[in-house]
């Protein structure tokens, strides 16, 4: 019991001083997840020392919800892929929930032709494949977890900027998904002004393929139109990317305060990974989620989780292949 709960007290500490620190890393979301498995175990334990049966019980009821869970969650991931596919074209991005719900089946059913079939090269294959599933299935409850603790941190108060992130336009027009961020960016901006206080808004994206004119100018003629006045919103009109929407916004800002503080905007999927951006472009903010479409999140936040996952893929490549090789190596 108290090696339990002890052990979580160790990841819990560390948790808390990386958050202190900057909430913007993901090793936080390690942390914290290990702090709740290990004291999901001092508790075990600790019933056990109490209630023998009971503790047992609870045990056994983890040990089947956790498959339970999954076939529930991949059958999920089918349906949604489904309806990715009717409502937004096939382009593999739309594709990523599908993959994943078929891909958990099908390494279901190699499972069982591993069984059926008496091959050490197959029951290495499927050792390999279990390992690194499990490795990247634990970086994904993580990244879930540190994203859903994300989104409630509150944000600076005072911000003396709003960024709000381009998503694309469709011809000249806002979409759904980049109103969402805009009307969310127009919220907060209301509410300071309530308050007496005057950050300015800042729309950032530039021209991309397909559409007909910088996504900055539409973002702000958007806002404009329901009622910003339009000395109130600085456009910065040349990104192509995340990274790019954050440095070239950081030298806009930095221009009229160099200590100054902002509030970054964007759909609450893609929330921590802008957090994780924000920190290597050296911007002195935090990020505020918008509201999505439910049918849009799963696809969204597994394309998030493999940019993260990208973005550190040196270190990723050396756990995954430290996992993946000794099975072969046992073969000779």
């Amino acid at each position: 019991m108290i090696f339990g709960f002890g052990i979580a007290a160790f990841w819990f500490a560390l948790f808390v001083i990386g958050f202190v620190r900057d909430r913007r890393v993901l090793r936080n979301g390690i942390f914290l997840v290990l702090a709740l498995l290990f004291a999901g175990l001092g508790t075990i334990f600790a019933l056990e020392s109490v209630n023998q049966t009971a503790a047992r019980w609870l045990a056994l009821t983890v040990l089947l919800l956790i498959p339970l869970t999954t076939v529930v969650l991949a059958v999920a991931l089918v349906a949604n892929g489904v309806v990715m596919l009717r409502r937004e074209g096939r382009r593999p991005a739309n594709l990523l929930s599908l993959v994943a719900g078929v891909g958990f089946f099908a390494f279901v059913g190699f499972s069982a032709v591993v069984q059926r079939f008496d091959s050490r090269f197959l029951a290495a294959v499927w050792s390999a494949l279990g390992g690194v599933l499990g490795y990247l299935s634990f970086l994904f409850v993580c990244f879930l977890a540190y994203s859903f603790v994300y989104a409630r941190i509150r944000f600076f108060r005072r911000p003396d900027f709003i960024v709000v992130l381009g998503s694309g336009l469709r011809g000249r027009r806002v979409p759904p998904l980049l109103a969402s961020r805009l009307d969310k960016a127009q919220a907060v901006w209301t509410e300071e002004r309530r308050k007496g206080r005057t950050p300015l808004l800042i729309t950032s994206g530039g021209q991309g393929p397909g559409e007909d004119m910088p996504e900055a100018d539409a973002m702000a003629d958007y806002l404009i139109e329901r009622g910003v006045p339009a000395d109130q919103v600085l456009r910065e009109n040349e990104s192509t990317s995340t990274f790019e929407n954050l440095t070239f916004s950081d030298k806009l800002m930095a221009a009229r305060n160099p200590k100054y503080r902002c509030l970054i905007v964007t759909n609450n999927f893609h929330a921590l990974r802008a957090a994780f951006t924000a920190r290597k472009a050296k911007v002195n903010g935090h990020v505020l989620g918008s509201p999505t479409a439910r049918y849009f999140w799963p696809s969204a936040t597994i394309r998030e989780y493999l940019a993260v996952l990208a973005d550190h893929k040196v270190a990723n490549g050396i756990v995954i292949g430290l996992i993946a090789v000794p099975p072969f190596l046992a073969l000779f």
